[in-house]
């Protein structure tokens, strides 16, 4: 499971926050579960996690499927707002921490009744 609000927060997914330190979310990257490798892109006023590969056998994804992600910083490194899955017409509360190497989502429904936790590894220039 994997929506950026329009205006200052756009920047800080493009590498432009006040605070350079901070890793961006912006990239390529492998989840932690192994079956798919995810590109988080701008697209519009919102980022996009995009499905670039896909573990055979993997059932109910494929490459192309993406979820649009509404967020906004709320602490350090941590991002929260809501994700739509166009896919399964489901919008999801959603809570992220985004480190430099590694990152955690935290996606739930019917009010916090359903939550799906996942990892995620930076996937470096020379892994891509």
């Amino acid at each position: 499971m994997i929506g950026l609000r329009a205006g200052g927060a756009a920047l800080l997914f493009l590498g432009g926050s006040a605070n350079a330190a901070e890793p961006s979310l912006l990239g390529d990257w492998a989840r932690g579960d192994g079956k798919a490798l995810v590109r988080f892109e701008p697209c519009g006023s919102a980022v996009c996690a995009v499905n670039t590969w896909i573990k055979p056998g993997t059932a109910d994804e494929k490459v192309g499927d993406r979820l649009v992600l509404n967020v906004s910083p709320s602490g350090a490194s941590v991002f929260t707002g809501e994700a739509f899955d166009p896919q399964r017409n489901m919008t999801f509360r959603m809570r992220m921490e985004v480190g430099s190497a590694t990152m955690t989502t935290r996606g739930c429904v019917l009010g916090g009744l359903i939550c799906k936790t996942m990892d995620f590894r930076r996937l470096s220039a020379a892994t891509k």
